[in-house]
């Protein structure tokens, strides 16, 4: 219970502590300056297993199926000044290590943070869980231009574009909705890829893509800007598969 408990206010913390300092993407706030900005941002400078990462250091692994439990309607929608966010019930899960991670929210990056054999994606969603215990796993799907995809529209449908003015769904859906078919993945241990960039993540990249419209990933742009952080070194990580 203490463990918990303690883990809980470190949560609060690390999310307090995101929106302490000023932060962003271009000029003197950009990634490469996060670890100045803030004393609590150090780790993003510091850190020796941070994210995003380029996958392609692999070695074979018997990984377990994912078991997704996303049943319940997406809630609502915000431009937070950094991403655009859906923001969910709380309640849906997914179990890796025999572990229960909850779905807190997910929301995108344009183009992607994570590359996948050198490889860099138009846009990339993240999936971010919680346990009880307070440990964080991020899911990862990358979009291709390809084909309109219907629930991004009806996540742009239901966007205040106005930073910070949140918007329910209109056309609500699951978050299942939006991954791919197939749920083979990557694994590694990483970091958040925005300040305080707090490592001890788990990451599950999944490898098969979803397509949106060249239109889509252009609203999404319009109104993110650019916002991923560079590719951080491996050090001694190696990436399952």
């Amino acid at each position: 219970m203490r463990f918990i408990l303690l883990a809980s206010i470190a949560s609060l913390f690390l999310m307090a502590s995101e929106h302490k300092a000023n932060w962003g993407y271009k000029g003197d706030i950009a990634p490469k300056y996060w670890g100045d900005l803030d004393k609590n941002f150090f780790i993003c400078k510091k850190g020796a297993n941070q994210s995003p990462v380029n996958l392609n250091r692999f070695i074979e692994a018997k990984e377990q199926p994912l078991e997704l439990n996303y049943k319940s309607n997406v809630d609502s929608v915000v431009n937070n000044g950094h991403t655009i966010e859906v923001k969910t019930s709380g309640s849906d899960y997914i179990v890796v290590d025999g572990e229960k991670f909850y779905l807190k929210q997910f929301h995108f990056h344009t183009p992607s943070e994570n590359k996948i054999n050198g490889k860099s994606f138009p846009m990339e969603a993240h999936f971010v869980h919680q346990s009880k215990d307070g440990e964080y796993l991020v899911l990862a799907i990358m979009f291709n231009k390809g084909s309109k995809n219907p629930i991004l529209d009806k996540i742009l449908g239901s966007l205040n574009s106005n930073v910070n003015s949140e918007s329910k769904i209109k056309d609500s859906f699951t978050p299942k909705e939006l991954l791919a078919k197939e749920l083979d993945y990557f694994r590694y241990d990483g970091s958040f890829t925005t300040p305080p960039c707090t490592e001890g993540v788990r990451w599950i990249v999944l490898k098969e893509t979803v397509s949106a419209s060249a239109k889509q990933i252009e609203s999404f742009h319009k109104v993110m800007g650019k916002n991923n952080r560079p590719t951080q070194p491996l050090h001694a990580r190696v990436i399952l598969k």
